[in-house]
Parts: C-alpha cells; sequence; structure tokens
C-alpha cells in the first residue's frame, strides 16, 4: 500500500467537503422558498443566516490551505494538457488510450482551480450581501450585481461539486477510500497516476 494523503489532508479534505454543504445546504434554503424546510432543519433561518457567512469563511480557509500544501501538484503542466487532449478517452474508459498523469490529474485540477475562482466571487459578492448596510444606496446596482454573481458562482460549484463526487465515489474505484484510509495500492496508484506512481519510486 502507498500513501496519498496525510491524517492532515484528509482532515483538511473533509472540514472542506462539510464546510462546503452546509453553506450549499442553506444558499439553497435562501434561494427559493420551496426550499426553505432546509434552514428549518438546520436549526431556523436566523440561524442559518448567521452561521452561512462565518462557515463559508472557513470552507475558503480550507481552500489556501490546499493550495499552500498542494501548490506544486496542481500546476497545469504540459502533461496535463496531453492529458486534457484525450479526454474523450478517459469518460469513455479506455485507459489503454489516456496518456499518464501525475498526483491529480487534469479534470481534478480544473474541479479544484474552479472551487477557488468561484469562490474568490462568492466571497467578495458575499461580503457585499452580508453587510449591505457598508454600501451606500446609490450604488444598489453593486447589491444587486453581487446577488447574481452570487448564485452564478454557487451554481459554477455545485456542478463541479457534483462531478467531483461522482467520479471520487462511483466512476473511480479506490478514490473514496483513499480519502478515508489516506491509502492505495500499487496497482491502482500505477494505474490512475503513473507519473506520481514513478516519482515515489515505483517501478
Amino acid at each position: 500500500m502507498i500513501e496519498r494523503y496525510t491524517l492532515g489532508e484528509r482532515i483538511i479534505h473533509w472540514i472542506s467537503a462539510l464546510t462546503y454543504m452546509y453553506v450549499l445546504a442553506t444558499g439553497l434554503a435562501f434561494y427559493s422558498p420551496y426550499l426553505f424546510w432546509i434552514a428549518a432543519a438546520l436549526g431556523g433561518g436566523s440561524t442559518s443566516r448567521y452561521w452561512h457567512p462565518w462557515i463559508g469563511l472557513l470552507f475558503l480557509a480550507t481552500l489556501v490551505w490546499m493550495i499552500r500544501a498542494w501548490r506544486g501538484d496542481l500546476r497545469i503542466t504540459d502533461v496535463d494538457r496531453q492529458w486534457g487532449r484525450s479526454m474523450k478517452h478517459y469518460a469513455r474508459n479506455e485507459d489503454e488510450l489516456v496518456p499518464p498523469s501525475d498526483r491529480y490529474n487534469l479534470g481534478q485540477k480544473y474541479y479544484f482551480w474552479a472551487m477557488v475562482w468561484a469562490g474568490l466571487v462568492l466571497l467578495f459578492s458575499g461580503a457585499i450581501l452580508w453587510m449591505p448596510e457598508l454600501i451606500p444606496w446609490s450604488w444598489r446596482g453593486l447589491r444587486f450585481a453581487s446577488i447574481l454573481l452570487h448564485v452564478a458562482a454557487a451554481l459554477v460549484t455545485v456542478g463541479a461539486f457534483m462531478i467531483h463526487v461522482y467520479m471520487g465515489v462511483f466512476a473511480v474505484r479506490g478514490g473514496f477510500s483513499a480519502v478515508v484510509t489516506g491509502q492505495v495500492s500499487a496497482n491502482w496508484a500505477k494505474h490512475h497516476h503513473r507519473l506520481w506512481y514513478h516519482r515515489l519510486g515505483g517501478k
């Protein structure tokens, strides 16, 4: 067995996942009155309204930690671009036609950076919605734009998150257990992330 994620990496991953799901759930409750039952289930509207921005900041803090810890692994390289040109083979499970990838493939990197950039939009638009009294009414266009940007960025994260969960839990066997136990088999590493496997000394 090979260590894929340290204990610290796994803890941050799960804090990130749980905080995202909380802000997603409460955000959906605020988005539509038909979904307000979610806020009621999470302690009520006032409670959800109070914790939504604070938990959102905690989620963004986990992304900052990941950037600092994995910045070398998350850079998009020529190897990734070659992998991207063969993504159709990856989607069809034609693994023999897919170029080898490093610790993370291009799809995983796209997911991460989509969450980061959308997260920045959510941060700035959310700050305006969090403290609207600081924005003069003459700038009301900024308030309205913040609502649209907040919703649009949230939808980007929802789509990315759904793909991430599907790939990690259903499409790539062993992916979910890796973020639970932190370990993968040598065969798994060689099959899915061959360049990373060779960097670790695998033959």
